[in-house]
């Protein structure tokens, strides 16, 4: 069996392994003399190393307990010695101690090994009155206090922040995976409306066309070609449509993408026309270019309007499109049979698309049955009031049209 390398050893074996090596290295320095000798036996000098040395053991699951066994070790150590191992790893005992332990005691170990390194090298000015020596043991105590201390405290920084890094590009990316969800659903809802316009309008214009063309046997033949005429269109609009978004939806992203269907409330006669209901339609105002989203939300209201007009009028539709300086407002009202409303779109797909078309452009929409006229009537209206913003005049025109 190949034995495992040392760096896939767990963080206790490691730890076992270095207080092992340190214990040997101070014994290996305690037999060479590296020590101040008292005249006690070198025997009792292994005591502070091994208590010392007993901190690395766990100097990472309980590094409070190596800063208590290497404080014993080291106070013990200069009673009887010192030696130089036992420093060296008393070192490593204040390292561990600022590095894994809470995060004040970093932060209190650098003051107090700071004034202790004070305090050393005015004790040795006092006692010798030599600047060497006191910048001896200054140098001394930075060395085995301070600098360890300090070392431990900038690495346990770039380690917080890098952790903060990671955590800062994990919400990033969790942000930026909403907003995909969020779009895909936006995009979702869109073509769930654009499908529901094309299926919905052309195709049922055409149902209702052919179903009444069927049903009626007493059609001349001028008659017949006209409506033949505008099934025709509507067939041929929604698919021309519906190869546009086909096409919209293969694109990969390569060549040139498909150009999409341009639709404009300026061609609401033709749309009337096109669909066969019978309105008036009436333009106030000065008709002007709108931006391309209010454009296509105007259109598209209209024309769902006019598929409900047709489905379920009784009489003529009447069509008003008002421009007024920063909005535009399309108004469709047609007489129904009272026993029909409850067969509205009231809460269908149709009329929700035209609601969430109107929110999304922020404007107003407001539809439902209307009060009995004098005739008795009931007349249901849609309408929608939509913000244009600046635009530049084009022309104007008012005036009906059948």
């Amino acid at each position: 069996m190949t034995p495992s390398s040392p760096l896939s050893w767990s963080p206790a074996r490691q730890e076992a392994l270095l207080a092992a090596a340190a214990f040997v290295m101070g014994l290996v320095l305690l037999a060479a003399g590296a020590l101040f000798d008292h005249g006690h036996p070198l025997a009792l000098l292994v005591l502070p190393l091994a208590l010392t040395c007993a901190g690395v053991v766990v100097r990472r699951r309980a590094p409070v307990v190596t800063l208590a066994l290497g404080v014993t070790g080291m106070a013990l150590d200069i009673v009887l010695g010192p030696s130089l191992g036992t420093i060296l790893v008393f070192t490593d005992n204040l390292y561990a101690a600022a590095l894994y332990g809470p995060r004040p005691l970093g932060r209190v170990l650098l003051w107090i090994t700071s004034a202790g390194a004070v305090v050393a090298g005015a004790a040795a000015w006092f006692v010798t009155w030599d600047w060497r020596a006191l910048a001896v043991l200054l140098v001394q105590a930075a060395l085995i206090g301070v600098i360890p201390v300090t070392t431990a405290n900038i690495i346990r920084q770039h380690r917080d922040q890098a952790a903060a890094e990671h955590e800062r590009a994990e919400q990033v990316a969790r942000l930026a995976e909403l907003d995909r969800r969020s779009a895909i659903a936006g995009e979702r809802s869109r073509m769930a409306r654009e499908l529901h316009d094309l299926v919905s309008n052309h195709f049922s214009a055409i149902a209702i066309q052919s179903s009444a063309l069927l049903a009626r046997q007493d059609l001349d033949a001028a008659a017949v070609r006209k409506v033949m005429k505008s099934i025709r269109e509507n067939s041929v609009q929604g698919m021309a449509e519906m190869r546009t978004m086909i096409g919209l939806l293969r694109h990969d992203g390569e060549g040139e993408e498909a150009e999409p269907i341009r639709r404009r409330l300026a061609d609401a006669a033709d749309l009337i026309e096109r669909t066969g209901v019978r309105a008036r339609l009436t333009v106030r105002g000065t008709s002007r270019a709108l931006p391309p989203a209010i454009d296509l939300a105007a259109y598209r209201i209209l024309q769902e309007a006019l598929t409900n007009a047709l489905k379920h009028g009784t009489a003529d539709t009447e069509v008003v499109i008002e421009y007024a300086c920063d909005h535009v407002v399309l108004l469709v009202e047609n007489p129904v049979n009272r026993d029909s409303l409850s067969a509205l779109p009231g809460s269908g797909a149709g009329l929700v698309g035209m609601r969430e078309r109107t929110t999304l452009v922020s404007g107003s929409f407001d539809a439902g049955p209307m009060e009995a006229g004098p005739s008795g009537e009931t007349r249901w209206r849609v309408r929608a009031e939509l913000p244009t913003g600046a635009a530049l005049p084009t022309g104007s025109a008012t005036g009906s049209a059948a």
